[in-house]
């Protein structure tokens, strides 16, 4: 699993403690965020259907549903996909 913040790829033996924290930025790795049914165009975000409603999907909750992200992010995916985009347009305009 990639921390949702720092993007460190975190080792998951069993299972994800509600209070385990990403080595790299000491940040709450039990969240929605780094879960894999985290999907923004979701209703809650969430396609778990029988999961609870999270308002503060970075902060550390404690959903039975959580299950670790194997991919990154849907946020980090489009972030990426915006600087490789701005990168081309930069170098179509010569822009420094």
């Amino acid at each position: 699993m990639n921390c949702f913040f720092c993007g460190r790829q975190i080792e998951v033996l069993e299972r994800v403690g509600f209070r385990d924290t990403c080595p790299g930025c000491d940040r709450a790795v039990h969240v929605c965020r780094n879960c894999d049914f985290y999907d923004p165009a979701y209703n809650n975000q969430c396609r778990e259907t029988m999961a609870d409603r999270v308002v503060d999907k970075e902060r550390a909750n404690f959903c039975e549903y959580f299950k670790p992200a194997g991919k990154p992010s849907v946020a980090s995916s489009a972030a990426s996909a915006k600087s490789s985009t701005q990168k081309k347009l930069d170098a179509l305009f010569r822009k420094k």
